[in-house]
């Protein structure tokens, strides 16, 4: 699909979610449980997924669980929403050869992070990269910007020359940094097709101000529903309610979560799923706790937070 083709098809805006993945207590794919978290995405008015993303286990996955996961995912969707899917990895021949599974299965777009592994990185061979991938794909490409929280840093003088590629139809930008904000709106400005996604679900307003497109949300399969309210006020000029839902948005997540330090991270999201009737277990590949202190504050969201979770 052409990327004219493709905004034309689908709504590049508003709130999409990086789709956590069911497993079964076997640690495969969890088919039932996929098709459960489609429709509940569809109910809370999500827009797209993003397939294997670090929420999605991406980098844990089996080359085979992430296919099967693709193929599960595209199979229950019937087309109501864009599928994106993270396909990153240390070579660019290595990425394509990803781009070519999740195009097979029916993907919209691939989109690739910073590589987990990448030796003799200078701007010069990052942007190689970059634009071996963007120019080779046979599918449009999204750019994951996870900043310096990634092993490999991409430096911001390479940005504006990777964001004009004309393959490159998304951001979604995980920096937590305003410089590399302030490239995207510019490298927007040239480029106006170009869609940009806030992934730091905790400063979310700053993003919306700053003319953002939409929130790419690792929480989306539950927070999907308060942010879509969160942005819409923000269109009516609320800018005081959309603070307001931030900061309930916030609650949840740190109440799901384990608290301000995550510590029950991928656990208490799943957790939080099996309760709602939607995953089947709460398993997860690094293997996060779940505390009885999380396990109480899921219970107090699933009562306090209901018409957010369930509209």
């Amino acid at each position: 699909m052409s990327k004219k083709n493709l905004l034309a098809k689908y709504d590049f805006s508003g709130v999409w979610s990086a789709a956590p993945t069911p497993f079964t207590a076997s640690m495969e794919i969890d088919e039932g449980s996929v098709r459960r978290m489609v429709e509940h995405h569809i109910r809370l008015g999500v827009k797209g997924l993003f397939l294997a993303g670090t929420n999605g286990e991406g980098p844990w996955l089996t080359n085979c669980q992430r296919r099967q996961l693709i193929h599960s995912v595209i199979r229950a969707n019937r087309q109501r929403m864009p599928i994106a899917v993270q396909v990153t990895d240390n070579s660019a021949a290595r990425v394509l050869d990803n781009i070519h599974e999740a195009r097979e299965e029916g993907a919209t777009i691939a989109v690739v992070a910073q590589p987990y592994f990448f030796f003799n990185a200078t701007p010069a061979t990052l942007l190689t990269y970059y634009q071996t991938i963007i120019r080779h794909s046979s599918l449009p490409v999204g750019f994951y910007d996870r900043g310096r929280h990634s092993p490999v840093f991409v430096p911001e003088s390479i940005l504006p020359t990777i964001y004009a590629e004309p393959n490159l139809v998304i951001i979604k930008d995980s920096s937590c940094d305003p410089v590399r904000m302030k490239v995207a709106l510019a490298a927007r400005q040239k480029k106006p097709t170009l869609k940009l996604f806030d992934g730091d679900e905790f400063h979310a307003v700053p993003y919306l101000k700053a003319g953002y497109d939409g929130l790419l949300l690792g929480g989306g399969v539950f927070n999907g529903y308060i942010a879509r309210q969160m942005i819409e006020a923000f269109a009516r000029g609320e800018d005081a309610k959309a603070e307001r839902l931030q900061l309930r948005m916030n609650r949840m997540m740190w109440a799901v979560y384990g608290g301000k330090k995550i510590a029950c991270w991928l656990s208490g999201e799943k957790k939080l799923l099996v309760d709602m009737g939607i995953f089947r277990t709460w398993k997860n590949y690094p293997a996060y706790p779940l505390t009885s202190s999380c396990q109480k504050a899921i219970r107090r969201i699933l009562k306090s937070d209901r018409q957010y979770l369930f509209p």
